[in-house]
């Protein structure tokens, strides 16, 4: 995907504008399927509209997910690099080494269902700045995050679950939610040390919050730039995604407040639990497919989600299939 132009923000705020719209014929070829269904209109209930919004997304309705891929972006952040913080840079760490070795519990779920994995090391040993005073990191860095992110669904990849993981990146999440979608520090954190880093950072940048790529820069991280620009990419080649934890549905709240329909070919695997998360999922209009409250941080909710739709797409063809036969 080509990307050139004077300043590095300006080819992402024009594919944010001009993002192709869904295939409502094809979702319409689904819907019209199910509801001719033997039993009742309506018999697979949600995952109905699972399979309609796979059609819609990607195109068609009559061919099976191939090639599922789940991305795992790897952070650091200078609030865990800070010797006045709980967090601990070398959990990220560790993380990336128990996906790399086989014994997170994302690989076993990814290998049961035959998807992809992919984990990227985001220059883990340079952690970005600590948002409480200064910007995450300059424009061109991020942008140049975004475009790496973008590479994520080269390959021919079909449908990609999106996650991110990295020490206290739940907490910078919250900020860039904060900062997205308003209100107070307490409004996104129970605990009272992660209210005060909210806080701090929002009065640190809150003269640059109105543009919500400067904000991703500014209160962000390099999983959260990763993500925004797997995101965009995604859509641009009909590629359906599902979102896995508060980093991911953070950026992907960037990328809505930029334009309202910029994350409507995504689906939210699960809620994570936070305080934040139900407010942020509902502001963006998403209805987490499963109810399970997964926090590992590995991608393993983004797994459980990628299977949930490529297993509806099968079933939903498989109804189709028999109301033609019929």
């Amino acid at each position: 995907m080509k990307m050139a132009s004077g300043l590095p923000f300006d080819d992402f705020r024009e594919l944010i504008a001009q993002l192709p719209s869904p295939d409502e014929k094809a979702r319409g070829r689904v819907v019209s399927a199910l509801d001719r269904l033997p039993d009742r209109a309506g018999a697979l209930g949600g995952l109905g509209g699972i399979a309609a919004w796979y059609a819609a997304w990607s195109g068609t309705g009559s061919k099976p997910v191939a090639r599922p891929l789940v991305a795992v972006f790897a952070g650091n952040h200078g609030i865990a690099a800070s010797s006045d913080t709980a967090f601990d840079m070398a959990e990220t760490k560790r993380l990336v080494e128990r996906c790399a070795d086989g014994t997170a519990a994302v690989n076993a779920l990814c290998a049961a269902d035959n998807l992809g994995l992919r984990m990227f090391d985001l220059a883990l040993e340079h952690a970005t700045a600590d948002i409480r005073r200064e910007a995450a990191f300059d424009e061109r860095g991020c942008a140049a995050t975004m475009a790496f992110g973008m590479e994520a669904i080269a390959g021919g990849v079909d449908l990609i679950a999106l996650a991110g993981t990295g020490a206290g990146n739940e907490v910078v999440a919250a900020a860039l939610l904060a900062a997205m979608l308003g209100g107070e520090a307490s409004d996104w954190t129970d605990d009272g040390a992660e209210a005060e880093i909210i806080a701090a950072a929002l009065e640190t940048h809150r003269h640059h919050l109105g543009d919500p790529l400067e904000a991703l820069r500014r209160i962000g991280g390099r999983e959260f730039a990763a993500i925004a620009g797997a995101i965009i990419a995604a859509r641009m080649e009909r590629v359906p995604v599902v979102l896995d934890g508060a980093p991911a549905l953070a950026a992907a709240a960037v990328l809505w407040k930029a334009n309202d329909q910029a994350v409507a070919h995504c689906l939210l695997a699960d809620h994570c639990g936070g305080a934040g998360h139900a407010r942020a999922a509902g502001a963006l209009g998403f209805d987490p497919v499963l109810n399970l409250r997964i926090a590992a941080g590995d991608g393993t909710a983004a797994a459980l989600g990628a299977s949930l739709v490529m297993k509806t797409v099968a079933t939903s063809q498989a109804a189709v299939g028999a109301v033609v036969a019929a």
